[in-house]
């Protein structure tokens, strides 16, 4: 069984099959399904009348309902619209009927059409094949979320009630709803803060940069707020927003192997990597990023310890000595 399609341009057509088909001894009929649109049957017919084709061929064109309309017609693909009588299907089942075509009175007659012919070539019987069937006793499957559950009397997050976080008067926040959902866990009070700290500095980085500037492009062509959105989100990587990731894992990276700042910088010059969370174009020593510093107070108020912080910012005190803009942003004090 072969698939056109029913697009304006296809990658192969009627004839092209039925002449492989028509060399290929274990073929011994064909069945053809057109529709309305185009004439690409023609050619079929034209094969069938100078002898090219030999084989019999079943064929029916779907669409002959479309002369019950008052105006033109398109049934769902793009090809599917006939431009003149010769395109019509009725038309098309009339011309193959007299070249010879084994055609059905209607589309309902199809399958006793093909038992004519297949029983007039007196052909040998098809075993049919094993067709596995479902087993009696099957296991029963289930989809299973280690996050939320709504088995019980209420819905959980991480095996909180709903109720108890998302209401006011929990005192609970989005940061908490976070440490749930992503984590599963409860958080302490100074990390849900953070993460609510966090969400509020990067929510908006501008009208100019990539992620924004794709999302203005959707918009303007149309699209929903969703999609939009979607655009946008979808340019967040390691040159914008994924710079995040990047800073946590490099910093990381060379904490754990105890690298001074100095190798550290020697080691992502060697992996030709800029180093992610260092730099920016506007803030520098002379003119800092408020949102850098307040992230950075945060941090020193109410973490227990910030080794990677710490780390970051011995790098950021030989970078700035080599240029002054190289200063820890707010990326590298998120990460």
């Amino acid at each position: 069984c072969i698939a056109i399609g029913g697009d304006r341009f296809v990658g192969s057509v009627f004839i092209d099959n039925l002449l492989r088909m028509e060399k290929n001894p274990d073929v011994k009929y064909m069945i053809l399904l057109g529709e309305v649109g185009g004439t690409e049957e023609y050619k079929v017919i034209e094969a069938v009348k100078s002898g090219k084709i030999t084989k019999p061929i079943i064929a029916w064109c779907i669409g002959t309902i479309a002369k019950y309309y008052d105006s033109g017609v398109q049934f769902g693909h793009a090809g599917a619209s006939a431009n003149g009588e010769m395109e019509t299907a009725e038309y098309k089942n009339k011309a193959m009927a007299e070249a010879g075509i084994h055609v059905p009175k209607t589309f309902n007659d199809l399958p006793a059409k093909i038992k004519e012919v297949f029983t007039s070539l007196n052909l040998a019987e098809i075993a049919e094949p094993e067709i596995n069937t479902v087993p009696k006793a099957r296991r029963s499957k289930e989809f299973i979320c280690t996050i939320s559950d709504d088995r019980g009397e209420e819905c959980t997050y991480a095996g909180f009630p709903i109720s108890s976080v998302a209401t006011p008067d929990t005192g609970k926040g989005i940061g908490d709803v976070i440490s749930l959902l992503w984590f599963k866990k409860q958080y302490p009070k100074w990390a849900t803060e953070f993460i609510e700290t966090v969400i509020k500095t990067v929510a908006d980085h501008g009208p100019a940069v990539s992620g924004a500037h794709n999302a203005k492009v959707t918009a303007r062509a149309g699209k929903s707020v969703v999609e939009s959105l979607v655009t946008g989100l979808l340019t967040i990587g390691p040159r914008f927003g994924g710079a995040i990731d990047g800073a946590a894992e490099h910093f990381k990276y060379a904490d754990d192997n105890n690298l001074s700042p100095k190798e550290f910088l020697s080691h992502m010059k060697k992996q030709g990597i800029p180093i992610p969370g260092i730099g920016h174009r506007i803030k520098s020593l002379k003119n800092p990023d408020l949102r850098v510093t307040g992230l950075m107070n945060f941090a020193a108020e109410h973490f227990p310890a910030t080794p990677l912080l710490d780390y970051a910012r011995t790098v950021e005190a030989l970078t700035t000595s080599k240029k002054e803009n190289l200063i820890l942003n707010v990326d590298g004090s998120i990460g």
